[in-house]
């Protein structure tokens, strides 16, 4: 059971983000926060009654921020901005993402620098809590002026209007004021009869009817609250967040794939020497080659071609390189690592509240220096990918594989073996280099040409997820692949790590068989962390 996170009392890290979206960790809300939530709410509620125009207050939107509001109009000028924005389209946005996005949204809120009541930050911590879900689509944003079109139909859920995913109250729902709870609807009446997708477990409902389930009055927003709850890059963020919590587990098993084709191949350890790595400081780069020693230390099937007579090094690139290429990402991952924990101490929205009651328009809802990361990320994934596979590769040609059988079949020419298992890795990797073209070079103007230039840090966070599920099934390809490689090596044992390994992974010589359940049962092992907890299991922690 993860542990419950409280936010008010500082920024969330990069860990809590993933607890929350990904775990169902708790939410809970610092009432200390809360109450200065509660009274730079007053600073607004003193501007909404000067008869002076001010931007998100008395105003309209964009490139109607000159259009002056009357005070009985306000609460539908806000209704109207959420239900004008909640404009996606396109497939429904994973629950972890939307997930995320709640809770830093609900994080910026609790900074007091937005204005909105309390009641509007309770209730984003209850529908968390309640594990509701807005139904969010993949198109919509353009990161920039916030991630707008997600964020608004985030809102528009809690207005109990739209449609959400429920999967059932993660935890007790966070302390709420009296005047957003209602009474709980029967369970017999929730719509039960709704099948879960294949793709969320999670029943879909009309929002009305969740919120009326988990006892959440629906919020009627007044002035300001609109532009507080869409203002940000909320979902770009969460996206990056998620991104860094798989790749720190991906990278440290692209070294275990690494090393074990080393082993299988006959590759020699020489090169990975700490000494060798240090002459060119590279932080990434050394912890690569460390784990990558980690793994191979005391294989008898290295040891069975060292000594003198060994001329082997001069491995392949794919090989040879590898910690500098995985030292390359890692080193990537921690510069985007810092630019998501600067962002998690950000308070995201326009016009914002200054600590000194000023309340000013700003810019720091463009996602320039998320989406700049989001980019790079790839450019990291579909490099690692691309290498990895060109071990792969190596396995299954006779000329390059040290004396092991075509394709790794059981019988050549009536069998195939793996051979098309490298096709497949060779499309997902094609993919990952389309993948890794920048989404924050483009810009498109918008809003009547107010909004001029755009980040698009949402289109790179939705590709960089799907260049991670592909250098996920590229790592597990290889591992199947050197797992069958190593076997054919007996009566040589492999390293302790790779014998971790090999007990988990299903790939063995013999007959052909159908090669996509032993990929796709291979990628759960990588993606649960499965392949990385075996070996951790068996030689201790990895960098």
């Amino acid at each position: 059971m993860s542990t419950p996170v409280t936010v008010g009392t500082g920024p969330l890290t990069i860990d809590e983000v993933v607890a929350v979206a990904r775990h169902g960790a708790e939410v809970r809300i610092d009432p200390d926060a809360l109450a200065g939530v509660t009274a730079s709410r007053a600073i607004v509620e003193a501007l909404a009654g000067d008869p002076d125009p001010h931007y998100g207050i008395s105003t309209g939107f964009g490139a109607l921020a000159t259009t002056f509001i009357a005070a009985d109009r306000r609460a539908q000028l806000q209704a109207s901005l959420i239900r004008s924005h909640a404009a996606g389209s396109g497939a429904e946005v994973e629950t972890e993402v939307v997930r995320a996005l709640m809770l830093l949204r609900l994080s910026t809120l609790m900074t007091g620098r937005t204005g909105v009541r309390a009641v509007t930050a309770e209730t984003y911590a209850a529908m968390l809590n309640a594990g509701i879900a807005p139904i969010v689509r993949e198109y919509g944003s353009l990161g920039c002026s916030g991630d707008l079109a997600p964020l608004a139909h985030v809102a528009l859920a809690a207005m109990a209007e739209g449609e959400v995913r429920v999967s059932g109250p993660r935890k007790a729902a966070a302390p709420a004021s009296e005047e957003h709870r209602s009474e709980p609807r029967p369970a017999e009446d929730l719509g039960q009869d709704n099948p879960p997708t294949s793709a969320d477990p999670s029943t879909r409902m009309p929002a009305a009817d969740a919120l009326a389930a988990a006892g959440i009055r629906p919020l009627r927003l007044v002035e300001k609250e609109g532009l507080a709850l869409i203002n940000g890059t909320d979902g770009m963020l969460g996206m990056l967040a998620l991104a860094a919590d798989d790749l720190a587990r991906l990278l440290r098993t692209a070294d275990i794939a690494a090393a074990m084709s080393v082993e299988g191949l006959l590759g020699t350890d020489r090169v990975f020497a700490d000494d060798l790595q240090r002459l060119r400081p590279q932080r990434g780069q050394r912890s690569a080659a460390a784990n990558i020693r980690r793994v191979l230390g005391g294989s008898p099937i290295v040891a069975s071609h060292k000594g003198p007579e060994d001329g082997r090094v001069q491995d392949a690139y794919s090989l040879r390189c590898a910690p500098q290429v995985h030292g390359a990402a890692r080193d990537t991952l921690e510069h985007a690592r810092g630019v998501a924990e600067a962002e998690l101490a950000s308070a995201i929205d326009n016009p914002v509240l200054t600590p000194d009651g000023r309340i000013e328009s700003n810019g720091n809802f463009h996602g320039a220096p998320v989406a700049y990361v989001l980019d790079f990320l790839a450019i990291a994934v579909a490099d690692v990918a691309s290498m990895s596979e060109r071990r792969t590769d190596r396995f299954l040609d006779p000329a390059r594989n040290h004396g092991l059988p075509p394709f790794l079949a059981h019988e050549v020419g009536v069998d195939s073996g793996l051979m098309i298992a490298q096709y497949t890795a060779a499309g997902i990797v094609s993919e990952l280099k389309r993948l890794a073209v920048p989404a924050s070079v483009d810009s498109i103007p918008s809003s009547a040409m107010q909004e001029d230039h755009v980040s698009m840090g949402w289109a790179a966070a939705r590709k960089l997820r799907r260049a991670i599920d592909g250098l996920a099934r590229v790592l597990a390809i290889e591992i199947m692949t050197a797992a069958r490689g190593i076997r054919l090596r007996e009566p040589l044992e492999p390293a302790v790590a790779s014998g971790a390994v090999l007990a988990l992974v299903g790939s063995r010589p013999g007959p052909d068989r159908v090669v996509s359940t032993e990929i796709e049962e291979t990628v759960r092992l990588v993606t649960s962390g499965a392949v990385l907890g075996a070996v951790v299991d068996a030689v201790g922690p990895l960098e």
